[in-house]
């Protein structure tokens, strides 16, 4: 490996690991932001979705503008707009200007991710290199992931909230700079264009649906804005769908979603990060607001199921050619499902100790299923088409969790203990019975290898 490509490799990595670490660290933070802005639930849940949802709608799109522009100068805007927007996050006076700056660190999110993928693919031309590289990427965003509670609790407790956003300001700085430094100049594609009819109507729909949820539990479903919101989701996903099928270069490509087993695999991505990250969300509120918990406790209590998440994900990787997709897919399931219903039993008065084997069994069932589904996407497509079918699974991953925290907070938005711990039995009951659909849903949706070529063949065929 060249010094160029190892300067890569560490660009390419900080990106992916200043995204994932600010997934993570914000949820032990969320009871002293409460406190700060004197907020409810609702307004915990704006913090965290308005960073998923400008994540989320311009994944796809931001993966175009690398190939447009190049890789390496997208992805070096990404962190400008990354950390700027980080430290308009630790300076924000109120919570509309902290959901703003969130919105923005989105959009740095989605600039950073699908150019990362891309620099590496253009400084590891070897298959080999490049898939060793791209696990080492990958590992990065792990242990950022599982860091990330960790570092925020001690943070937010020896620091203060504002730190925890302020920790993206260095590696800002140095991953721009081995960017500069190490990076390909990649030539630029200037015939590709951006649907930006299907991205509006994407973004429109998206948020008016994150409205119509969040605003519910503070409003009500016969408020105006929130059924105004849902209609407008509902008409602005039917024009998506016209547009993304009228177009000849939609950002989503439909003729995808022919494939059941690409198909499946999305609808996957939408429940695994539903429960996951609406788990996270709701145990963040648990153990802060209900148990009484420092930020530096809660991080800590969420260490073991992130640890758990990191090493299956490894596991999984190696027993993905043994075992096969589609059942490591059905099992990953159907364990998440059964630690979601172990946690059932959960009390306000109750021991710790009771939740660790249950959040240890939901987090392996997680872990098996993510390598599981990116491998089922990029084997399920030619590929020529393998960047825009890995950018919508990563964006249907987004979605789902998006909704996760959206929909477990409007369930737990009540904070008196006995209303929030209906809540959150609700919650994990609801995540539970997804997931066992799902299991369902990846016993006849999944096909084999023979078959998915098959498919894929008659897709070209018919697109022809």
């Amino acid at each position: 490996m060249s010094r160029n490509q190892r300067g890569t490799l560490a660009a390419a990595g900080l990106g992916f690991v200043v995204v994932l670490l600010d997934v993570s660290v914000v949820n032990v933070a969320l009871d002293a932001l409460r406190s700060r802005f004197a907020t409810d639930v609702t307004g915990l849940q704006w913090v965290i979705n308005a960073y998923t949802l400008a994540f989320a709608s311009l994944l796809l799109t931001t993966g175009v503008l690398g190939d447009r522009f190049g890789a390496k100068r997208v992805f070096t805007a990404g962190f400008t707009v990354f950390t700027a927007a980080s430290i308009m996050c630790a300076m924000a006076g109120s919570l509309p200007l902290l959901v703003i700056a969130r919105v923005v660190q989105g959009i740095g999110a989605a600039l950073l991710v699908p150019n990362s993928l891309a620099m590496l693919r253009q400084a590891f031309p070897d298959a080999e290199q490049r898939s060793r590289a791209v696990g080492w990427w990958g590992a990065a965003g792990g242990i950022a992931l599982a860091a990330g509670p960790v570092l925020g609790g001690l943070l937010v407790t020896h620091v203060g909230w504002r730190s925890i956003f302020l920790l993206n300001l260095p590696i800002g700085i140095v991953g721009a700079a081995l960017t500069l430094r190490h990076a390909a100049d990649a030539e630029p594609a200037h015939g590709r264009s951006i649907d930006l009819p299907g991205q509006l109507a994407a973004i429109l729909a998206l948020s008016a649906l994150t409205v119509c949820i969040t605003e519910a539990a503070h409003f009500g479903f016969d408020h105006p804005l929130v059924y105004g919101a849902l209609l407008l989701a509902v008409i602005s996903m039917l024009a998506f769908v016209w547009i993304e099928s009228d177009t000849t270069e939609p950002m989503l490509p439909l003729a995808l979603f022919r494939t059941a087993t690409f198909a499946t695999a999305s609808a996957a991505g939408v429940i695994v990060n539903f429960a996951y990250y609406g788990f996270i969300f709701v145990f963040s509120l648990f153990f802060q607001i209900e148990q009484h918990l420092s930020a530096q406790q809660t991080g800590l209590a969420f260490l073991p199921m992130t640890v758990v998440l990191m090493a299956v994900n490894i596991l999984a990787a190696r027993l993905l050619n043994r075992v096969g997709a589609k059942k490591l897919m059905i099992a990953g399931m159907v364990i998440a499902a059964s630690g979601y219903l172990l946690l059932l039993p959960v009390s306000l008065n109750g021991s710790y100790r009771l939740l660790i084997a249950p959040m240890l069994i939901a987090a392996s069932g997680i872990a098996l299923m993510v390598p599981t589904m990116t491998n089922l996407t990029l084997s399920s497509v030619e590929a020529s088409r393998s960047g825009i079918a890995s950018g919508i699974l990563n964006a249907a991953r987004q979605v789902g969790g998006m909704l996760g925290v959206a929909v477990f907070g409007f369930f737990v938005h009540d904070p008196r203990p006995d209303a929030f711990m209906q809540g959150m039995h609700l919650s994990l009951m609801t995540a539970a019975a997804l997931l066992l659909a799902g299991s369902v849903m990846c016993l006849y949706g999944i096909r084999p290898p023979s078959a998915i070529h098959v498919e894929t063949a008659c897709d070209a065929l018919a697109s022809d």
